[in-house]
């Protein structure tokens, strides 16, 4: 059976969930080889095994903390060329889409990007993608070369399929521009507690409508007793009420979650296109012409200051 190369996203060995998403996809084409680079590596075995990996490829090197992004495409390029996969997943993430695209160009092949579901076809894995802002879908495929792909979180749920995992250490060479850009520090990310805006399964986000920082508040606590990331549109972060880490948009951050709340937001095409294949959305609003009623599956008309505290305090008596 043809070998799928998966690029193993983790931190000192521990596996996110993205990665998870991408071994579950890459069984429907062919048998998934993990790639795991950097400290930690070889610890992410056990996982990858357990989720479809019958091979886990690793390499271990200072440049690959040290410098950015081409290393790890060196290693990816020395993968591919061993391994000759029929395609090649990557997490769709800002370094991930890098990556994938000095991939591609290095082995001369296509890439897709954004990829929301996969399957095989008669002439190469066939991907879906939401485009055009989320308002159209396609269904693509690679028609030169090996196919590079990066898969939005949250496309597929994470199967367990236990496989042979077998270790082995791949040997990567690396190129003169491996060492042209160097990390000189690193910023530990302020934890809140709450899940990866990206990589989500609830999100809960607030607009306009919820008029000042301080009242941000009402969205994190709704937030909190889902167990969700919390969002914000454009105009609420332009306002300065919440962090520009947490935008959804076009300009800010595209979700995937399995449900999407969005509280006091009308639904500009700029948000939309950031979260439009959100699995089931649901909206609160006072004004009953907002366009985000529109696109939502479930909608509130009324205040947001008096739905919202409703709802978490349902959320809350029902778990307990």
């Amino acid at each position: 059976m043809a070998e799928v190369l998966v690029f193993v996203d983790h931190v000192d060995g521990a596996v996110r969930k993205p990665t998870l998403e991408l071994l579950t996809l890459a069984r429907r084409v062919g048998e998934p080889v993990a790639l795991a680079l950097g400290a930690g590596a070889a610890g992410t075995a056990g996982v990858l095994a357990e989720h479809g990996a019958v091979r886990v490829l690793t390499a271990d090197a200072p440049e690959f903390g040290e410098y950015l992004v081409v290393p790890k495409v060196d290693a990816l390029q020395a993968a591919v060329e061993a391994l000759s996969p029929v395609a090649v997943l990557v997490p769709s993430s800002a370094e991930g889409k890098e990556i994938a695209a000095r991939l591609a160009v290095r082995i001369g092949s296509g890439i897709i990007t954004d990829a929301v579901d996969l399957e095989a076809g008669e002439q190469g894995p066939v991907a879906t993608q939401s485009v055009f802002a989320a308002s159209f879908t396609t269904r693509s495929r690679v028609s030169k070369g090996v196919p590079v792909i990066t898969v939005k979180p949250n496309s597929a749920a994470v199967e367990a399929a236990p496989a042979a995992g077998a270790v082995e250490e791949l040997a990567v060479s690396f190129s003169g521009q491996a060492t042209g850009t160097r990390v000189v520090s690193r910023t530990a990310r302020e934890s809140t507690g709450r899940p990866e805006l990206t990589e989500a399964a609830i999100v809960v986000s607030g607009g306009r409508g919820v008029n000042g920082a301080e009242n941000f508040a009402v969205i994190e606590a709704l937030a909190d007793s889902l167990g969700a990331a919390v969002g914000a549109s454009r105009a609420a972060v332009d306002a300065g009420w919440y962090p520009h880490s947490n935008q959804v948009g076009q300009t800010g951050k595209s979700v995937s979650p399995q449900l999407y709340i969005a509280s006091g937001i009308s639904g500009a095409i700029q948000h939309r296109a950031g979260m439009q294949t959100s699995k089931t959305i649901v909206a609160i609003n006072k004004d009953a012409e907002a366009p985000i009623f529109d696109l939502v599956d479930y909608g509130v008309v009324g205040d947001l200051f008096q739905v919202v505290p409703q709802l978490t305090e349902e959320v809350r008596t029902r778990k307990g």
